[in-house]
């Protein structure tokens, strides 16, 4: 499967918990959780159960950067990566990063990644909606 969405990481299903409507599904990337909120029909279509191999897609464009971990924010997924590659555009900018084996990728404005000063290896946090993520199953 071909997909424009930059991130695909895999993992495996942690915990599946049912709503009136949505399902909140956690993924388990070696030491990071990702959060999704799917409905509750796409986890029954996808037999979406605990112990299972999935992965995630996330668009780069979903992404938000920040140097520090922030203290309380409504987006449920936050992880810690480092920096491995900044690659400065005429308007954005693409931040690589290395969460544990897996690669992450955001876009950012070059405004934002100049105020930040993000630099290869710097220890950055991935901040991102549940909504934002897509789960596939292998």
């Amino acid at each position: 499967m071909l997909t424009s969405a930059r991130n695909t990481l895999y993992g495996t299903v942690d915990s599946v918990i049912t709503g009136a409507v949505q399902s909140e599904v956690v993924l388990s990337i070696g030491s990071e959780q990702i959060v999704a909120t799917l409905t509750n029909e796409s986890v029954k279509r996808l037999e979406i159960t605990i112990g299972s191999s999935a992965y995630a897609l996330i668009k780069s464009s979903s992404i938000i950067l920040a140097k520090s971990k922030p203290l309380r924010i409504s987006a449920r997924n936050v992880l810690r990566a480092v920096v491995t590659e900044v690659i400065p555009g005429a308007v954005n900018a693409e931040i690589k990063m290395s969460i544990g084996n897996s690669t992450l990728t955001a876009i950012i404005t070059n405004d934002s990644c100049t105020e930040l000063m993000i630099k290869k290896d710097d220890e950055i946090y991935a901040i991102f909606k549940a909504s934002s993520v897509i789960i596939g199953m292998l």
